[in-house]
C-alpha cells in the first residue's frame, strides 16, 4: 500500500537526520523538521522577529548617523586618503555635511536634521559607525548585505534564519520582502532566494494596492473540487518522493504549496490597512504622497508581524540609479527627498512596535550596501559609494539603545576603531534569534555553506542590552 505524504516525509525526516554530519549538515530540512533539527544550533532567544529597513543605493554616513565636524574645518582642501569610493571616478575635495546634527534624548546620541522623527528614537537606537564590507559595486555590496557573499547563488538571511529556526505553520509565510514601487534593487529575486536551502521561497510584496495578486481564483472552485485538487497534488508528490527517495527541491516546493493553501484564508485579511485606523494611517504618512507607499509598506509589516510573521525586509530605492540612495549627483537634495520619504513611516513603526507590545522582542535594522565618501565628486555635487567604514543602527528591546559601536576616522572615510563586518552583523542577528553561527552549515552535493563563511567573526556584544 502506497505511503501517504505524511508517512513519506517522516521517513525521509528521519533519513536525513539517522546519520550524524551527513548531507545535509547540522540542521537538516530546519524549515521542515522543527522539533528535531533547531537544538543543534539554538540558543535561548533574545528576539522573535526581524524587520529590515534597507536603503538601497547606500546612504550617507556623515549625513545621516555619524557627525563629522572635522569636514568644517576641511572643507574644500584635497583628500590625500588614496584610492576611494568606487574607483572609477574622478576624485574631488573634501565635502562638509549640509546637513546640521543635534543631540537628541538622555544619551544625546546625534542625528542629522534629516531625521527629526526618528531622532526621538535616538535613545533606543544603537548606532554602529564601523561597518565595512568587501565591494565599493552595488551588485557585489547588495549581495554581500543579503548572503553573506558577493556572488550570485548564495542564501540570503531571511532564508538562513528559515533554515535555523524551522517553519513554525503558520498561516503566513515567515519571510516577506517588500522591494519599493519603483523597482526592484540591482540583483532582484538573487536578494531574497533561498539559494538552495530547503525551505520555502520568500513572499515578495510589489504593489500595495494588489499586495498578493494571485492570492485569489479568478474562478473560484467548489469545496469538493478544491479539496480533491489537493489531495492530488499531495498523491503526486508522495509518489515523487517514494520513487526518488529525499529530494531537497521537491520538498522545498511540497513547503510551498502547503503554504500557499493555508494563506487563502489569513493573508487577504492580514494585508487589508483599511482595517486600520485614521489616526495609524496619518501616524505612517499614508495621507501624504511622499510618505504613503513607504508607510504602507512599514504599516503592512507591522501587521504581518504581529500575526507571526518573523522576517520582514522593505526597500526604500528602487532599480534605476535617479531612483535610490545612489547620490552621485545631487546628494543633499536626494537624502532630503529619500529620509522624508521614510523619517515619519519608520518612526511609527517604532511606535507601534512599543504600543503593540511587540518591542521587547522585534529586532529594527537600518541601513544600507555601503555609505558615501566623505569628497564631492567633481563638478557633480555627489558623494561616491564607500565601503571602507558606513553606519548601521539597530532597535529593539534587545539592544542598547542610545548607544553607539565604533568609529570613523575624522572625515568619516574609514572604519577605525572596532570594526565591525557584514559577517559580525549577520552573527550577532543570528545570535539574537537563538542561532549559533557557527552550528549554521548546509551541505549539498559535497559543498558545504553557511552565511557567516569560513573567516572568523564575532556577535557584536557591545550593541546589545
Amino acid at each position: 500500500m502506497p505511503l501517504t505524504l505524511s508517512e513519506l516525509l517522516t521517513l525521509h525526516r528521519r533519513r536525513f537526520l539517522g546519520i550524524a554530519g551527513g548531507s545535509f549538515g547540522l540542521v537538516p530540512l530546519a524549515s521542515l523538521w522543527h522539533a528535531e533539527t533547531v537544538a543543534a544550533v539554538s540558543r535561548p532567544a533574545a528576539v522573535k522577529r526581524v524587520v529590515i529597513l534597507f536603503m538601497n543605493g547606500g546612504p550617507s554616513q556623515i549625513d545621516t548617523f555619524d557627525p563629522k565636524p572635522a569636514l568644517a574645518r576641511l572643507d574644500g582642501t584635497s583628500f590625500q586618503g588614496g584610492r576611494i569610493g568606487s574607483g572609477t571616478r574622478a576624485v574631488g575635495r573634501l565635502w562638509q555635511s549640509a546637513f546640521q546634527f543635534r543631540k537628541q534624548g538622555d544619551s544625546g546620541l546625534e542625528v542629522s536634521e534629516l531625521y527629526p522623527e526618528i531622532g526621538r528614537f535616538a535613545d533606543d537606537l544603537c548606532v554602529i559607525r564601523s561597518l565595512r564590507t568587501d565591494s565599493p559595486i552595488h551588485a557585489g555590496a547588495l549581495l554581500q548585505m543579503q548572503t553573506g557573499q558577493d556572488t550570485l547563488g548564495g542564501a540570503t538571511l531571511g532564508a538562513w534564519v528559515d533554515y535555523g529556526l524551522g517553519d513554525p505553520r503558520l498561516d503566513l509565510p515567515t519571510f516577506v520582502v517588500m522591494p519599493d514601487a519603483r523597482g526592484d534593487p540591482i540583483n532582484a529575486e538573487a536578494n531574497w532566494s533561498t539559494g538552495g536551502l530547503p525551505v520555502t521561497e520568500a513572499t515578495c510584496i510589489r504593489s500595495m494596492t494588489t499586495p498578493l495578486p494571485g492570492l485569489r481564483r479568478s474562478r473560484p472552485l467548489p469545496v469538493g473540487r478544491e479539496r480533491l485538487l489537493r489531495e492530488t497534488v499531495r498523491r503526486l508528490h508522495a509518489d515523487h518522493l517514494q520513487r526518488v527517495g529525499p529530494d531537497a527541491d521537491m520538498l522545498r516546493r511540497i513547503a510551498t504549496y502547503e503554504q500557499a493553501w493555508r494563506m487563502q484564508a489569513a493573508a487577504p485579511e492580514a494585508v487589508d490597512l483599511s482595517r486600520e485606523s485614521q489616526h495609524t494611517r496619518r501616524l505612517y504618512g499614508l495621507d501624504r504622497p511622499d510618505t504613503a507607499d513607504f508607510g504602507s509598506r512599514c504599516l503592512l509589516a507591522r501587521r504581518l508581524l504581529e500575526r507571526g510573521v518573523r522576517f520582514v525586509q522593505i526597500y526604500s530605492g528602487g532599480g534605476k540609479q535617479e531612483d535610490t540612495w545612489d547620490a552621485h549627483v545631487g546628494n543633499n537634495p536626494r537624502h532630503r527627498k529619500f529620509a522624508m520619504e521614510t523619517d515619519r513611516p519608520i518612526a511609527a513603526l517604532l511606535e507601534d512596535l512599543k504600543r503593540t507590545g511587540l518591542w521587547d522582542d522585534t529586532l529594527v535594522i537600518w541601513g544600507g550596501e555601503f555609505g558615501r565618501t566623505p569628497t564631492m565628486e567633481a563638478r557633480s555635487q555627489g558623494r561616491d559609494h564607500n565601503a571602507e567604514g558606513f553606519t548601521m543602527w539597530l532597535a529593539g528591546g534587545a539592544v542598547r539603545g542610545g548607544h553607539t559601536v565604533g568609529a570613523t576616522d575624522e572625515i568619516g572615510f574609514r572604519a577605525v576603531e572596532n570594526v565591525c563586518t557584514v559577517a559580525d552583523l549577520h552573527a550577532t542577528i543570528l545570535h539574537l534569534l537563538g542561532i549559533d553561527h557557527t552550528a549554521l552549515r548546509w551541505s549539498h552535493d559535497g559543498l558545504e555553506a553557511s552565511l557567516t563563511g569560513t573567516t572568523p567573526c564575532r556577535v557584536i556584544t557591545e550593541a546589545l542590552a
